[in-house]
């Protein structure tokens, strides 16, 4: 039996219409238009107690509005939220016992008191118990390395010591589920290994549900075997990560030093199907079902003398931008 249902579920804001200059916004104080938009579009889906989902598009493709609307933060238009059985529109509160949630640009911790008092707050906000609470708070502090900075004021906290700190806030209650919306957004590498290692202890430990919006696909390689793709407010993928990389497996990237003379229509006029993108590195990404790649080799060396190369297989990244630009096709 599923512990998350999502049924339908639709977000449509109403964004008034301004004109320029003064006097048209004068103007809309006493004849406002509105304009609608679809942040999501009737989207379903159901998650099971243990699992570890990576929820994930691009910029505006609704995976915030959709974590807001299960949390319960936001209302929906059309759909429900069902978690234990229960809606999360009319037990609110009581399902807010079961849930932890962490906005990677936000904070629940209160700024000008020691983070080890914010914790206490949470106890007595959340009613655990004084032997829950302990048994929670010392596994948390060594999970996440955090009594050097119990007794510091969380504004003085680093970024990285701030999301461990708010990551630990969450989970002090034991919730059931656990939604991450960019937990690992502007950390450096040791606390995104840190946080990700954390995660999956929690969930191994205390089988947490989690629910994780990322545009760090690393963060969604290690930790997910499950990924939900949306894009402008509609589900475009669901299911296992290993059998969307199975699907698109035939797609390879080979990828070099830049340099002055490379000369992109070469490749275009070796075979247009070949996607160049250029960096600090030239990548070129392909099918083995339209390009050869022993040929392709051959060019690279032959043509620009390149020797220094690697060819690896796609990443989510790759795969999720290969789903775009079919759906953009399809419509």
């Amino acid at each position: 039996m599923a512990l998350i249902e999502v049924k339908n579920l639709s977000k449509t804001f109403k964004k008034p219409i301004r004109g320029n200059g003064v006097l048209s916004m004068i103007k809309t104080l006493f004849s406002r238009k509105y304009e609608s938009i679809e942040a999501v579009k009737d989207v379903s889906f159901s998650i099971k107690q243990g699992e570890i989902v990576g929820y994930i598009g691009a910029n505006g493709a609704g995976k915030s509005t959709t974590i807001k609307m299960m949390c319960g933060i936001l209302f929906p238009t059309n759909g429900e939220v069902i978690i234990d059985q229960k809606s999360v529109l009319k037990y609110r509160k009581e399902i807010n016992q079961e849930i932890g949630v962490v906005f990677g640009q936000k904070t629940q911790l209160w700024w000008d008191i020691p983070l080890i008092e914010t914790f206490k707050i949470l106890k007595a906000i959340y009613s655990v118990s004084d032997e829950d609470y302990e048994e929670r708070f010392n596994y948390l502090c060594d999970l996440l390395d955090l009594r050097s900075f119990l007794n510091q004021n969380v504004r003085s906290l680093s970024l990285g010591q701030r999301m461990r700190a708010d990551f630990a806030a969450s989970l002090i209650h034991n919730p059931k589920i656990l939604y991450l919306d960019e937990p690992t957004i502007g950390l450096d590498v040791l606390v995104k290994d840190k946080i990700r290692k954390a995660i999956k202890e929690l969930n191994h430990h205390y089988n947490t549900t989690v629910i994780l919006t990322t545009h760090d696909m690393k963060d969604i390689e290690e930790l997910c075997d499950r990924i939900i793709i949306i894009d402008k407010g509609s589900i475009l993928y669901d299911g296992n990560l290993e059998d969307i990389k199975f699907k698109f497996g035939n797609i390879k990237n080979i990828v070099f030093p830049r340099f002055e003379d490379f000369d992109e229509n070469k490749i275009k006029e070796f075979n247009k199907a070949i996607n160049i993108e250029i960096d600090d590195n030239i990548r070129l990404s392909f099918s083995l079902n339209e390009v050869d790649l022993d040929a392709l080799l051959l060019l690279l060396i032959s043509e620009y003398k390149i020797s220094d190369f690697k060819i690896f297989d796609i990443g989510i990244e790759d795969i999720t931008k290969e789903l775009y630009a079919k759906n953009e096709e399809e419509k």
